[in-house]
């Protein structure tokens, strides 16, 4: 069977209803638990209700919404496992892109590398003193910064198959997401600016163990803060029928 043509426009029109839809997520403007109406999205985007339901589809395929028959479709709750098991995937690839950034990257690349170290830390600490008005924007682009700077030690792993996975798995947007979720955000200090010193000066196996003690931080925090999110489950009901 030959495939339908898609009418010029469509894919741009999903493409953008996928990206609002996601960034609402990562922002917690659409809370982890919380239902999603296509037809509410649609008129809140301003487009049809097509483009959306696509733009669901693409965002659960990827983990971050779900359905259920007759009961509709929610911004995910993760569990315990699913964050374990993120959280070994995103230690097992970055640890390694730390290791080969530290053995590869120019002494330039290291230079940038711990400039945005420290970037990021400040814009942590400014993000204390935003008013809770603009609180969610402000963390939106702090954390948008924090993916740079990872990507930028993947780019200087010298490794394209290692920098494609990190971003195919997604490692760095869950990590934002479950961190938005529970309300952690990593203290504004010399976090960063630590983890870039080791990246740009130290041995490689110094700079895996700054990584992995990098990803491995708040994560106790997160899995212990998950069983009031998951209290959300008992509020997703199947729908009543209209007659």
């Amino acid at each position: 069977m030959t495939p339908l043509r898609r009418r010029p426009g469509a894919r741009s029109l999903s493409q953008k209803a996928y990206g609002a839809i996601r960034d609402k997520i990562l922002k917690g403007e659409l809370a982890v638990g919380q239902a999603l109406s296509r037809r509410k999205l649609a008129a809140l985007l301003r487009i049809s209700v097509p483009p959306v339901t696509e733009a669901l589809q693409q965002l659960e395929h990827e983990g971050l919404v779900e359905s259920k028959p007759r009961v509709g479709t929610r911004v995910r709750i993760p569990n315990r496992r699913e964050v374990e098991d993120r959280s070994l995937v995103r230690e097992a690839l970055e640890t390694q892109a730390a290791r080969l950034f530290a053995e590869r990257a120019t002494p330039a690349e290291k230079a940038d590398l711990r400039r945005l170290g420290r970037q990021v830390d400040q814009r942590y600490a400014a993000c204390e003193q935003v008013p809770d008005a603009d609180d969610r924007e402000a963390v939106y682009r702090v954390h948008a910064f924090h993916m740079r700077l990872h990507m930028r030690i993947a780019a200087g792993a010298r490794c394209a198959a290692l920098r494609d996975a990190i971003e195919k798995e997604q490692v760095l947007i869950y990590n934002w997401l479950y961190e938005t979720a529970v309300e952690r955000r990593p203290l504004a200090s010399d976090f960063h600016a630590r983890l870039t010193d080791t990246l740009a000066t130290g041995t490689v196996d110094e700079a895996e163990a700054a990584m992995r003690q990098h990803i491995r931080f708040g994560l106790a925090e997160i899995l212990a803060r998950l069983p009031a999110l998951a209290e959300g489950n008992a509020r997703w009901r199947p729908q009543r029928r209209v007659k």
